[in-house]
């Protein structure tokens, strides 16, 4: 965000003062700069995305649309979500204009200025922008322990939370972890909030079953994407929630964009109701099992002795422990300086630490070629610092 005036920084809300700079933002611009070999965003392969033009559109995409968005639509995601077992229907779905409006959405009807809620250390650099932009005060979820590591203090009111190959970590909760989740969230009354945008992007067998269709007490968001496993440029993507939230959610996306496109809604029911959907969708993932694979051969070539990692069972990121930490954001700037981006570690934390030693790399989106070039050049920097 560029530097604003005194007089202007006098005049916006206290919330607008306190923004700091998106690192997401600052390094899509970054991306595209011609040459850069970019690892940094979670961005699908070129090669991935679907050709879904030249095509007619019915009369009716060019009109104003409900809030919830089209009712077809929001069937077909309920007939989904049932199908990964999550029990719903097509009146808890809300479709949404990218993911991103939904934790938006999500704060708006949950977060007051000191509000506690509830995330995963590290968690989604995006969302944490969100949740601290509406002055959220965090603690951490602890899958590993019964009461999620709250002890005896006061509930989170809400839990944000993405078990299926998390970005950054790209981990995947056991069947036990979702369990002992769901068991705490109800009996403390806690809001689940279940990010999802990978869940088609399993390159191995695990449970992905969602932890709020484990929920029997406690409210629930379940929200997922269109834009890993179709295409992002489209911006759509849907949350489901609880009977006692839609209403509330519908009024809040209706107040902030009417409703999302129609051009775009239309165009992703066109791909879930044509039966070659899931052979493509089996394309792309095997196409990306080996991508990971290719990465993680280039990995135990150039860094086995600088850091450590684990292999994702799906998702689109390897997450990089350093064995001698270093501040990543300063590697970043010299990375980039030498044609290589990444995403540094530190603002994946709600409190960033001052130096992770960790960085989260995506290993969908470049080349073999560029996979092995800019590997290979971020050894030899770390080396050198």
């Amino acid at each position: 965000m560029n530097t604003p005036t005194s007089g202007v920084h006098a005049r916006v809300s206290q919330r607008v003062r306190q923004l700091h700079p998106s690192p997401v933002r600052e390094l899509i611009s970054v991306i595209q700069r011609p040459g850069m070999i970019s690892f940094a965003g979670g961005l699908p392969a070129a090669e991935s995305l679907p050709v879904l033009g030249p095509v007619e559109f019915p009369a009716w995409c060019m009109q104003y649309g409900t809030a919830e968005g089209d009712p077809a639509l929001r069937a077909a995601i309920a007939e989904e979500a049932r199908a990964s077992g999550l029990p719903c229907s097509a009146e808890q779905v809300v479709v949404l204009s990218g993911s991103q409006q939904g934790i938006d959405l999500v704060a708006k009807l949950f977060l007051d200025p000191g509000t506690c809620m509830a995330v995963e250390r590290p968690s989604y650099v995006a969302a944490l922008q969100v949740f601290q932009f509406f002055g959220a005060r965090f603690c951490h979820v602890d899958s590993t322990r019964p009461d999620l590591g709250f002890g005896n203090e006061a509930a989170p009111v809400l839990a944000y939370l993405t078990p299926n190959f998390r970005n950054p970590t790209g981990t995947c909760l056991t069947t036990a972890e979702r369990a002992q989740i769901a068991a705490a969230c109800d009996a403390r009354r806690i809001t689940v909030f279940e990010d999802d945008p990978y869940h088609a992007l399993a390159y191995q067998d695990c449970d992905r079953t969602p932890i709020c269709a484990q929920l029997r007490s406690a409210s629930w968001i379940y929200q997922g994407s269109f834009s890993k496993s179709l295409a992002p440029g489209l911006r759509l993507g849907y949350l489901i929630a609880s009977p006692d939230l839609v209403a509330y959610l519908a009024e809040l996306k209706g107040g902030a964009d009417l409703h999302s496109s129609r051009l775009s809604q239309w165009l992703v029911l066109q791909q879930l109701q044509d039966p070659l959907r899931p052979q493509r969708l089996a394309a792309v993932v095997d196409h990306y099992r080996q991508k990971r694979d290719h990465f993680a051969a280039l990995l135990d070539r150039h860094f086995r002795d600088l850091a450590e990692w684990e292999i994702p069972q799906g998702g689109l990121f390897f997450w990089l422990t350093l064995r001698r930490h270093c501040d990543t954001r300063a590697l970043l700037r010299t990375a980039v300086a030498r044609g290589v981006a990444f995403m540094p570690g530190e603002p994946f934390y709600a409190e960033p630490p001052d130096a992770c030693g960790q960085l989260r790399l995506n290993f969908t989106h470049a080349s073999a070629e560029q996979a092995a070039q800019g590997l290979a050049m971020l050894a030899t920097l770390l080396r050198e610092a």
